[in-house]
């Protein structure tokens, strides 16, 4: 019987989890498309993690491990993927160092619709790919670990998700055609 070590606390589900939530969150913002629905997906995912925490291992990612869950439950309950990626309101925007004129909020409104727009036209492997590595900052390991693909997987779908995106944008601003 192996006696555990003492010396080292072990992690609660709380210490681990609880940091997570912003995170989750917008990540399944950004997959459900609905604020609802992606608080419900958090929940759920809160909810299977803490069920199936005796299973986690000390030592490894609990981030890729929570995101994966997310993911996965994401997945399940879609059953034909309709994909919209809206961004998240003006209100989440850094405080700027000085105030924006109208003419320059309107710009960065037509921008982020476009870049909005660019990304929803991405089929979901590419997005949540992007957006993994973007917007979460994880590592090529840990997309890896959460989609479940090897690390060279990782790496050749993230620049086909960057070219796609890349002539998306393109095509949006020249009005013309535009893809993956």
């Amino acid at each position: 019987m192996e006696v555990p070590d003492k010396s080292l606390p072990r992690a609660t589900f709380e210490d681990l989890a609880l940091p997570l939530f912003d995170q989750l969150y917008n990540f399944a913002h950004w997959l459900a498309q609905d604020a609802s629905e992606a608080e419900d997906l958090v929940q759920e995912t809160y909810a299977k993690a803490l069920r199936g925490f005796s299973s986690f291992r000390t030592g490894t990612n609990f981030r890729a491990w929570i995101f994966r869950i997310l993911r996965n439950s994401f997945l399940t309950s879609r059953t034909g993927l309709k994909t919209r990626v809206p961004l998240e309101d003006e209100a989440a925007e850094a405080i700027a160092s000085k105030a924006p004129t109208p003419e320059e909020v309107l710009v960065e409104q037509a921008n982020r619709e476009i870049v909005r727009d660019a990304l929803t036209e991405l089929p979901v492997p590419y997005r949540e790919i992007l957006l993994l590595c973007e917007v979460e900052e994880m590592s090529y390991e840990e997309i890896a670990l959460v989609l479940g693909i090897p690390a060279g997987t990782v790496m050749s779908r993230l620049h086909r998700a960057r070219k796609g995106l890349r002539n998306n944008l393109v095509g949006k601003i020249r009005g013309g055609p535009h893809g993956v």
